[in-house]
């Protein structure tokens, strides 16, 4: 492991102020952003008695962290409400108190365009709002998710264009977020923290920054460093999830049972780490931050075929999730067109209320364009409202023996912990089950159709 090493001496008197500002948690620590990143990183940093400024774009945010309400599920709410109360946690739409910032850390999404090429404009915008407001003294650091140079070669421009330098004035380091929704077991603070600054001073700073608040935090030699470990972690699980995936579309052909494929491989003690089947990957970063490598290394014209072929593999299993439903509603003798379908979870992952890139949402797209009737429950997300490419807009509904009875199908897409799957069972006339949900049900199984 790379040491930091203390290279800042007395007569660095900008470098040596700010990291001893640091160190006594008076430094003043603005957040860029205030969603499931930002919010859980400024709650961690003000328990520990940091000032800390929030600042968003959506007034409704601001407005709720002021009142101490919160909204992130791996926020607790009495956490937010102390710190709001105390006056040690605020946030504000106005951009211009970014110069009363010690800290920026800049939280914000990193989405893909509709052709697949990495969109920065968020993490642009903010360089470009801090650089209007930077002074000498400042350390910023980018934790969202991106290729490896943008550090260095997009955000490092915009603020030395105010005529500091970094290094001597001001301070840039990358260090990537790794929160893991409705995680039990890790949280912000007990997940080690990677971080690479542009120079020595830099580096040795943010590493003093995180390591305030992060039990093990990991110094690499380089922001591009740090950014490709970021993209390499995610890019390693939606490989092993495409993995899986091919092996369920294999077994279904062979007629054998995934689930006790990957169960029995999974009693191994060594040399496997088990990944499980399912309709697809979701959320904001397996979906997406691979393809933000595979358009970085065109430019020095390597070709990833390996993650495009992940890629493909993930896309294609919400395919065999409808053609699975049609089969399955054939052999009930009912037709796809006009059946009557209820998806249960449109959450991305068990558990948590984020719904984006979720695979249920192109799922359920395709099921309507077969002519099926679509009816969703979701105890974790009330309404579906259109976004990124999805025009989705849909209510959930109350989960009652009688909706289940009406269904032709209960296809089963996440698999939340509150749902009864025994009852599930015993009221659908037929269920589809693409997370192994079912698995404990040993009643009417003839009813259970799995991928």
């Amino acid at each position: 492991m790379l040491e930091v090493k203390q290279v800042i001496t007395e007569k660095d008197t900008i470098a040596l102020g700010l990291k001893k500002k640091i160190e006594k948690h008076t430094a003043r620590i603005g957040v860029i952003g205030l969603g499931y990143v930002g919010l859980p990183l400024a709650v961690e940093k003000g328990k520990v008695g940091f000032p800390v400024l929030g600042f968003d774009i959506n007034g409704e945010k601001v407005a709720r962290v002021n009142a101490g309400d919160n909204y992130i599920g791996d926020v607790k709410d009495h956490e937010l409400k102390e710190l709001a109360g105390k006056g040690i946690l605020q946030a504000t739409t106005d951009f211009s108190k970014l110069a009363d910032c010690d800290v920026i850390i800049i939280c914000v999404p990193t989405p893909l365009t509709i052709t697949r090429d990495p969109d920065i404009s968020y993490m642009k915008a903010s360089a470009e709002e801090i650089a209007k407001y930077i002074r000498p003294g400042q350390l910023i650091t980018l934790e969202s998710t991106t290729y490896p140079g943008t550090t260095e070669e997009v955000i490092l421009p915009i603020l030395e264009a105010s005529g500091l330098k970094v290094g001597k004035d001001f301070f840039l380091a990358f260090s990537p977020e790794r929160v893991d929704p409705g995680n039990k077991r890790f949280s912000t603070k007990n997940t080690s923290k990677v971080v690479g600054g542009v120079t020595p001073y830099c580096l040795e700073i943010s590493y003093a920054l995180y390591t305030q608040t992060i039990v093990n935090v990991v110094p690499v030699s380089s922001p591009g460093a740090a950014e490709l470990t970021k993209v390499f972690e995610n890019t390693y699980r939606a490989i092993n999830i495409a993995l899986v995936n091919e092996m369920m579309l294999l077994c279904d052909r062979m007629g054998l049972d995934v689930w006790e494929i990957v169960d029995a491989a999974a009693t191994k003690p060594f040399g496997i780490h088990t990944f499980y089947p399912g309709p697809g990957v979701g959320g904001h970063c397996i979906p997406i931050d691979p393809f933000y490598l595979t358009w970085k290394a065109r430019e020095y014209d390597f070709h990833t075929r390996f993650i495009e072929l992940a890629g493909e593999i993930n896309v294609e299993v919400s395919y065999y999730v409808v053609n699975k439903v049609y089969r399955a509603l054939n052999q009930n003798k009912k037709a796809m067109k006009d059946a009557n379908i209820l998806v249960l979870g449109v959450a991305y992952k068990k558990d948590i209320d984020d719904v984006r890139e979720s695979p249920a949402l192109i799922i359920i797209e395709r099921l309507r364009k077969e002519g099926a009737n679509i009816t969703y429950h979701d105890p974790y997300i009330p309404v579906i409202e259109p976004h990124g490419g999805s025009t989705l807009h849909m209510e959930s509904i109350e989960l009652t023996p009688e909706k289940l009875s009406a269904a032709d199908c209960v296809l089963i897409i996440t698999d939340h912990s509150s749902l009864d799957y025994e009852k599930v069972v015993e009221h659908a006339q037929l269920v589809v089950d693409t997370r192994n949900a079912t698995k404990n049900v040993r009643n009417m199984r003839e009813k259970i159709y799995k991928i």
